[in-house]
């Protein structure tokens, strides 16, 4: 089971919501909206990617590398190195 399982719903609406916005995106370039408007809205969607990212990664911590540390060994560090480099990727983003 994975740490975000018990909110699996809440993360398919709002990665639904997303592709919504990035469609809207796709209309407003095929019809030569303002550059700014498109920005503008490049940046919503980038934010809330970005929170979708956020939660899954707290629900990693909280679950996947949580349950790896109570158990110990060499899994528990390979969790914690995992999620290191995850939010290393996240930062860099």
């Amino acid at each position: 089971m994975h740490g975000y399982t018990g909110d699996k719903q809440a993360y398919l609406t709002r990665l639904r919501r997303i592709e919504g916005q990035i469609r809207g995106l796709q209309r407003m370039v095929d019809d030569d909206a303002y550059c700014i408007d498109v920005l503008t809205q490049v940046s919503a969607a980038t934010r809330a990617l970005q929170a979708v990212a956020l939660g899954l990664l707290e629900d990693h911590l909280a679950h996947c590398v949580a349950e790896a540390i109570n158990s110990g060994g060499p899994e528990a560090e390979a969790k914690v190195k995992e999620a290191s480099a995850a939010i290393a990727r996240l930062v860099r983003s």
